[in-house]
C-alpha cells in the first residue's frame, strides 16, 4: 500500500496571488526576492552565507518552474525531474491555519477575527476575564507587536511583576509570552487554555504560548516550547479521514496544534529546522503501510520571516535543500513526497506579517511522472491528490491530480 509526505515550508510563498493587492501585498513574492537579494550581494552575511541562493535540489525537482507559473514568467529550458506546479489559496486570510486546513482540504470560508492595531489592542472586557479566571495580577503589552521585541521591551518588568505579556498581530492571534522559570511552563501553558476559550467569541485563530529565558533584554530568547491553541477545523479534513481509516498520521512540528489535534496519531518535534528534519526522517522510517508523514518547518517564518531577515531565510533554505536527498534516499515503491507551503511571509516586505501569495507543489515518487501541474485553483488540490493517492474516500474540496502523475509514468 502507499505512503504519503507533505512537507510545508512555512511561510516559503512564490508570489502571484491573484488577490493579494485585497491584502495590501500586491507584489509580494517570498521565494522572488530572496533569490533576487541574494544575486545583487543583499543575502550575504559574513560567517553565514554569500553569493546567488543555491537551492539544487528543490530547483531540479520543479520549484523555479512553479515560481514561473505563479507570475506567469517564461518557463525555464531544463525540465523538472519531479512533478511541479502552483497552487492559489482559496481561503479568507493568510495564517497558518487557513493554508493548512485548505491543503488538507477545508478552505476556510468564514471570516476570522482579528485585534486592531490600536493600544490597548483587547477589548477591556477580555483582558478582565484573561486576569479574573487565570489569576493573574495583570498584563504587559496589549498590542500588535514584534515577538521579538516585545520581549525585549517588556521581559524585564514581566520578571519583576509577573504579568505576562499579552500581544497580536496582524494575523489572527492572541500570543502570550512568559519567563520559564520566573513564571513557569504549566502555569504559562494554563493561561492559554483560558485565553483559548475566552477568545472563542472573537472568532481568533490561535493563541500562541510564547515562553522565553534569560534575565535582561540582552540574552532574552524564546525556547522550542513554544504551544498553539488553535479552534478546530470546522469539518473533517485528510487527517480526519485518514484516522478513520485506521491509518496512522505522523505529525511533525506544530501540525498537531494547527488541527487541534484532531485526525493525529502522534506528534514529533524538534528544536529548529534541523532537529525537525531529523523527526521527519525518523517519520518516514517509521511509516507503514497506507500511513502519512505530514511535517512544518517552522524557522522559516518564525526565525526570519517576521524578523525581515533575508541572509537568515537564505541560509535555512539552503540548508533544508541539502538535506533532501535524505527523504528521496528514504522513497520505495508507491511513496509520494510533495513539497509545499501556507502562505508566504516576504522578508523584503515592509511591516513583520505574512504576505498573500501562491505557493510551490513540487514532489516526486517512484513512479510519478515528472508532471507539469499548472496553476491550480486550490491549495485543497494537494489534499485531493494525498487521499487518491492512499486509496481513501475523497473530501468535499479540491481536485486530484494524481492521474497526471501516473497516466505517463
Amino acid at each position: 500500500m502507499p505512503r504519503a509526505f507533505l512537507f510545508v515550508l512555512d511561510s516559503f510563498g512564490i508570489g502571484g496571488a491573484p488577490d493579494a493587492v485585497a491584502y495590501g501585498d500586491a507584489g509580494a513574492d517570498t521565494y522572488g526576492h530572496i533569490r533576487q537579494a541574494c544575486a545583487s550581494g543583499l543575502g550575504d552575511r559574513q560567517g553565514l552565507r554569500a553569493g546567488p541562493l543555491l537551492l539544487p535540489n528543490m530547483e531540479r525537482l520543479g520549484l523555479s518552474v512553479a515560481w514561473s507559473l505563479a507570475n506567469d514568467h517564461p518557463l525555464p529550458t531544463t525540465p523538472p525531474t519531479g512533478f511541479h506546479g502552483a497552487a492559489t489559496e482559496t481561503s479568507h486570510g493568510k495564517d497558518t491555519p487557513s493554508g493548512h486546513w485548505e491543503m488538507a482540504g477545508v478552505p476556510v470560508r468564514f471570516d476570522w477575527g482579528y485585534f486592531p492595531d490600536t493600544k490597548p489592542a483587547f477589548p477591556s472586557e477580555l483582558t478582565e476575564a484573561l486576569i479574573r479566571e487565570a489569576g493573574l495580577p495583570g498584563i504587559l503589552a496589549n498590542c500588535h507587536a514584534s515577538g521579538t521585541a516585545v520581549i525585549e521591551d517588556f521581559g524585564e518588568e514581566h520578571i519583576r511583576s509577573g504579568k505576562p505579556i499579552c500581544y497580536t498581530s496582524a494575523d489572527s492571534v492572541l500570543q502570550i509570552a512568559a519567563h520559564e522559570t520566573h513564571f513557569g511552563l504549566d502555569r504559562l501553558y494554563g493561561v492559554c487554555k483560558v485565553a483559548r476559550k475566552l477568545v472563542d467569541p472573537y472568532r481568533i485563530g490561535r493563541v500562541i504560548a510564547r515562553p522565553f529565558v534569560g534575565e535582561t533584554a540582552e540574552t532574552f530568547r524564546r525556547t522550542p516550547n513554544r504551544k498553539d491553541l488553535a479552534t478546530p477545523p470546522p469539518e473533517p479534513t485528510l487527517l480526519d479521514r485518514l484516522v478513520e481509516n485506521g491509518r496512522r498520521v505522523i505529525a511533525i512540528g506544530k501540525i498537531g496544534d494547527i488541527f487541534a489535534h484532531r485526525g493525529i496519531s502522534e506528534v514529533r518535534k524538534g528544536p529548529g529546522n534541523m532537529a525537525m528534519f531529523d523527526a521527519a526522517l525518523t517519520g518516514i522510517d517509521d511509516a507503514g503501510d497506507g500511513d502519512f508523514v505530514f511535517a512544518n518547518f517552522v524557522d522559516f517564518d518564525s526565525e526570519f520571516g517576521h524578523r525581515r531577515d533575508i541572509p537568515g531565510y537564505a541560509a535555512a533554505l539552503e540548508a533544508f535543500d541539502a538535506r533532501v536527498p535524505e527523504a528521496l534516499a528514504r522513497m520505495k515503491a508507491g511513496d509520494m513526497l510533495m513539497f509545499t507551503a501556507d502562505h508566504g511571509n516576504d522578508p523584503s516586505w515592509r511591516g513583520t506579517d505574512h504576505t498573500r501569495e501562491r505557493v510551490a507543489i513540487f514532489g516526486t515518487g517512484p513512479g510519478l511522472a515528472p508532471a507539469n501541474l499548472g496553476v491550480r485553483a486550490s491549495f485543497a488540490d494537494m489534499g485531493a491528490t494525498i487521499a487518491a493517492h492512499l486509496r481513501i474516500d475523497p473530501g468535499r474540496h479540491g481536485s486530484s491530480f494524481l492521474d497526471a502523475l501516473t497516466s505517463h509514468a
